[in-house]
């Protein structure tokens, strides 16, 4: 296979994969609709994403709802990777039909003419999401493994922002997330994640395309857009302590996530495309390690040598998970995959980056006024 699509080519992880795949070889078509929120308004002359792989990619302006779109990037294709998508799980609850027609809608047309339409297609990669687990794997002191559905808001409203056994209501303790963990998404965006993972295994199989699916955490590093106050706490924080304003810590401050570097990120897609064992398997991308919320902000800080209040507020947003963490054995054994990026290098890294950047306007609280006019914001 020498002939790559990457869907969403002109984004974050599209364009470093772009790059990467090019340097290897590979011939490189990307599909993208270089979206204002991601590259801004004026995107063909001051996108730094787009421009990093202009002239080196065969580039499709272009929609994934738009089939003819779709048959023109398709014509000659290998594989296909299949990035696209609006992301934001805050978002997703009130931009809903957007996410929908986007992220399970394209999906549908890819797989709609690879089912009905001669094509040359013979791998397909789709990149789901840690969201698709929601709150994920928890023990219980009484009934051992369980899977919390989304906390009450009635308690968070109370400052109680653990996570709760689904039988008798006990807290319970944080397990690394494995990838035959209970599905069970807890926003839009989480949903469709789920339901595009689903069809393209689904469709994949019946149709003898291999096909392989990547559940990727938290990801982030250098080129990541500073702009979009929807998705990426390190680039919403950055701005924050860039323009020397204060960081609202949601909830506790105690809240993890699994960060994982965008070139970590990038090797493992690629091994899964070159590699014949990944086929019609799915797996966990990160680090497997957890880093809260408020170790993010002073590590942020003390990088940047800026100091700005970190307020630890008891805000929270409806539909957010307490944590993830993800178990990355199974990635590790069968693909080889070791991150060799952890939080501490990668965060040097990207901030160093961002301190070479101008410094966008600060649309955090826009994101934040549009959340509590929904209701979603507390």
């Amino acid at each position: 296979m020498k002939n790559i699509l990457i869907t969403g080519g002109a984004g974050f992880i599209g364009s470093n994969l772009a790059l990467k795949l090019i340097a290897k070889g590979y011939k490189v078509t990307v599909l993208d609709n270089l979206s204002p929120q991601i590259h801004g308004e004026d995107p063909e002359n001051d996108s730094p994403l787009f421009l990093s792989i202009s002239g080196k990619v065969h580039f499709i302006k272009g929609s994934v709802t738009d089939r003819k779109d779709w048959e023109l990037a398709l014509k000659r294709q290998d594989a296909v990777i299949h990035l696209a998508a609006e992301t934001g799980t805050g978002q997703s609850m009130y931009e809903i039909q957007r996410y929908i027609d986007v992220n399970i809608g394209g999906t549908g047309i890819l797989l709609d003419i690879l089912a009905n339409q001669e094509h040359t297609i013979q791998k397909l990669i789709i990149a789901s999401s840690r969201s698709i687990y929601g709150e994920g794997k928890y023990k219980c002191p009484v009934h051992g493994e369980v899977y919390p559905i989304e906390r009450m808001d009635s308690e968070m409203s109370m400052g109680d922002f653990s996570c709760k056994c689904p039988l008798c209501h006990l807290d319970v303790e944080l397990l690394s997330t494995t990838e035959d963990s209970k599905i069970h998404p807890t926003s839009i965006y989480g949903i469709t994640k789920q339901t595009q993972e689903e069809m393209i295994l689904t469709v994949g199989k019946s149709l003898g395309i291999a096909t392989v699916g990547y559940r990727f955490q938290n990801v982030y590093g250098p080129g990541q857009s500073l702009s979009n106050p929807y998705t990426g706490i390190l680039s919403i924080f950055s701005t924050r302590i860039k323009h020397g304003k204060d960081i609202n810590i949601f909830e506790d401050g105690k809240e993890m996530r699994d960060f994982v570097y965008i070139e970590d990120i990038v090797d493992s897609v690629i091994l899964g495309l070159e590699s014949l064992v990944a086929n019609g398997q799915v797996y966990n991308v990160g680090t497997g390690i957890g880093t809260d919320v408020l170790t993010v902000a002073q590590t942020l800080c003390k990088c940047y040598g800026i100091d700005v209040p970190l307020i630890v507020s008891g805000n929270y947003r409806l539909g957010d998970i307490r944590h993830n963490f993800a178990d990355i054995s199974k990635i590790q054994r069968e693909l080889g995959f070791q991150p060799q990026w952890n939080f501490e290098k990668g965060i040097d890294e990207f901030t160093k980056w961002v301190n070479n950047q101008v410094v966008c306007d600060d649309k955090y609280e826009q994101s934040i006024q549009e959340m509590k006019e929904k209701g979603l914001y507390k």
